[in-house]
């Protein structure tokens, strides 16, 4: 059933837009019409690109402190949907896209999501097995484990 919606929303939604632009066109004619289209798109290339690398920067502050960077991740992808928006012709996602270049709009966002969310992290780097006291890193190349060793003879290897 929620499927079957999804192309009425999007039908919608260019019939509104087209909309806009007609009202819009209409006001102010078009040449200036076509101008605030192109405008939108360079204003949001331009915000995308100075707020991104803000967040980007937060991100890897957070991340080099130890703390997870759950809510600057979810600030960049705001971010990178407000462009897109902005990007798109059309002044009803000229509007939304806007709005999500707001900070605190965005914060408004991350608060709504922040508990319905699942951050999971990971440790990608060298692991210590227990009990040893150094880390020995080998290629796939270097390290090969022959079948006829039985366990027995691998511990008193290693003592």
């Amino acid at each position: 059933m929620r499927l079957s919606l999804i192309p009425i929303f999007v039908l919608g939604y260019l019939m509104l837009e087209i909309a806009g632009f007609i009202l819009v066109g209409d006001a102010l004619g078009v040449l200036p019409t076509l101008g605030l289209i192109l405008l939108s798109g360079v204003v949001g290339a331009v915000l995308m690109r100075a707020q991104g690398l803000a967040v980007f920067n937060r991100v890897r502050l957070e991340a080099a402190s130890g703390r997870v960077p759950g809510r600057e991740l979810v600030h960049g992808f705001m971010i990178l949907l407000a462009g897109i928006l902005l990007l798109l012709p059309g002044f009803f996602t000229d509007v939304f896209g806007l709005l999500l270049f707001l900070p605190p709009v965005r914060e408004g966002v991350w608060r709504f999501l922040k508990n319905r969310l699942t951050i999971i992290t990971s440790f990608s780097g060298p692991r210590r097995p227990a009990g040893t006291g150094r880390i020995v890193d080998l290629d796939r190349d270097d390290f090969h484990r022959t079948q006829s060793e039985s366990p027995a003879e691998r511990r008193l290897d290693r003592e």
